[in-house]
């Protein structure tokens, strides 16, 4: 599906994909935002100005319920067109960081789901998404010290929040590779799954998101967002008017209603 097709009726979208392509099952309300460039899925300057206008386009699409981002091959990404960053104007590298952090701004769930190299951009983009799965093939890194550079687009500031300083530091100034299972662990991984077992792992998360309250889901993911670097005390009172508003809506008494009859609810996200 070229994304000039989505139905987003405020942005003028790109036609001609730089590097992927985007798929849309409205049946299942998912979508998949697939790497194509093999055999490594290098991601150009260009594509990560089309994946941030993507994710906005996806967002604003009533058919979709979950984002997948993935790739086609043995590798997610080893990250960054190189070249690039020498011949891009410093305005353009400026919005490295904001491009990447697509998936975080999208009010609906984002599930990165990669196997084989996992660098560079290819790692930020997807610490930027909600959900992480991994398989026993799948290597992180931040190779960026080998460049004379660092991480460019959040990579270290989102991965300090996970794993701590330390851990960070032995990540990006050592350019330390980490394997999909130690990823777990760590906390980086939602999950590590058999390489096999990925697309499957991926299809199961799908449909247990889209069995959830669309209008809980996106509270909670904006919730969990705004209030990472609060302190406890203003986390739990954003937290409690959150409950409040939700408390007043269709499907917290369809919820309620399911649950004492002892059914499926029937969300529909009002």
């Amino acid at each position: 599906m070229k994304l000039n097709e989505l139905g987003h009726p405020a942005l003028a979208l790109p036609v001609d994909l730089d590097g992927f392509s985007v798929h849309i099952d409205a049946k299942r309300e998912r979508a998949d935002i697939v790497l194509a460039r093999p055999p490594f899925n290098v991601i150009s300057m260009r594509g990560r100005e089309q994946l941030r206008i993507t994710f906005e386009a996806l967002d604003a699409d009533a058919r979709v319920r979950v984002i997948v981002l993935r790739a086609e091959g043995e590798h997610f990404s080893s990250g960054g067109d190189i070249r690039g960053f020498l011949e891009a104007s410093p305005e353009h590298v400026s919005k490295l960081a904001w491009n990447v952090a697509a998936p975080t701004r999208c009010s609906k769930p984002v599930i990165a789901a990669g196997r084989g190299y996992c660098f560079g951009v290819g790692f930020e983009i997807s610490l930027a998404c909600d959900f992480r799965l991994a398989t026993e093939t799948t290597l992180y890194a931040l190779p960026e010290q080998k460049l004379g550079q660092i991480p460019g687009s959040g990579g270290s500031a989102r991965l300090q929040k996970m794993v701590g300083i330390t851990r960070t530091k032995d990540i990006v100034m050592r350019s330390r590779r980490i394997g999909g299972r130690q990823a777990f662990d760590w906390g980086v991984a939602t999950e590590c799954v058999p390489d096999a077992e990925l697309e499957s792992a991926t299809d199961a998360l799908v449909d247990e998101l889209r069995s959830f309250s669309p209008l809980a889901q996106r509270t909670a993911k904006k919730l969990l967002n705004d209030t990472e670097d609060s302190p406890l005390s203003i986390a739990i009172e954003l937290e409690g008017h959150c409950y409040s508003r939700l408390r007043s809506s269709e499907d917290f008494r369809e919820g309620v209603e399911a649950f004492h009859g002892k059914r499926r609810a029937n969300f529909t996200g009002k």
